[in-house]
């Protein structure tokens, strides 16, 4: 099996994108009222149509997560600020972006267990953690799950770029990390 491709790239505009998304897309983006919503939808499907070709039909599953309804390969989308995140695989996959600078300070007693906050001193961890389980939780593929309680990290490892998380009821998750700039991405896939 060959390995997911992934791409981060800056959201591009409507104008950029035109050639590359379709009718309906463009005009399901204009009903959005931000401009910035308007470009993560555009920039990603972009993306997606750039490597597998414009007639790659994007739908949705009952998790809310894109999935492709036409080919093998299997996505997964993320986004922050004005970067969007693309993974493409063979097997199912999901990935999630986030800046390393944002300040986690008030939510994390949401997602972060006293376990986990003791994993490292690294000021990266609550970024790291964060993506994992924004991760895991789009992997699962199940609605409902808790930060706190179904989704855990056991470790990170920022020299080998890797962290093992879990999933609860299917078990353990080996999900890869590199950083791109400011922001962090955590994948598996």
């Amino acid at each position: 099996m060959s390995s997911p491709k992934l791409f981060v790239e800056h959201t591009r505009s409507e104008e950029e994108l035109s050639g590359l998304v379709g009718e309906n897309e463009l005009r399901t983006a204009m009903s959005f009222g931000s401009v910035r919503r308007r470009r993560e939808y555009l920039s990603w499907r972009g993306i997606v149509r750039r490597e597998l070709g414009a007639d790659t039909i994007i739908e949705y599953a009952e998790s809310g997560a894109p999935r492709l309804t036409n080919r093998q390969e299997h996505i997964g989308i993320s986004h922050s600020d004005d970067m969007v995140a693309v993974i493409i695989s063979e097997c199912p996959c999901a990935i999630d972006i986030e800046k390393t600078s944002r300040d986690f300070s008030r939510a994390t007693s949401r997602f972060m267990t006293e376990r986990e906050r003791m994993l490292n001193d690294d000021p990266r961890l609550p970024a790291a953690v964060w993506c994992a389980k924004e991760t895991l939780y789009k992997y699962a593929g199940r609605k409902g799950l808790g930060l706190l309680n179904d989704l855990a990290v056991r470790s990170v490892d920022f020299e080998n770029s890797s962290i093992l998380g879990e999933i609860k009821g299917y078990g353990e998750v080996r999900l890869s990390m590199l950083e791109s700039g400011e922001f962090l991405i955590v994948y598996v896939g």
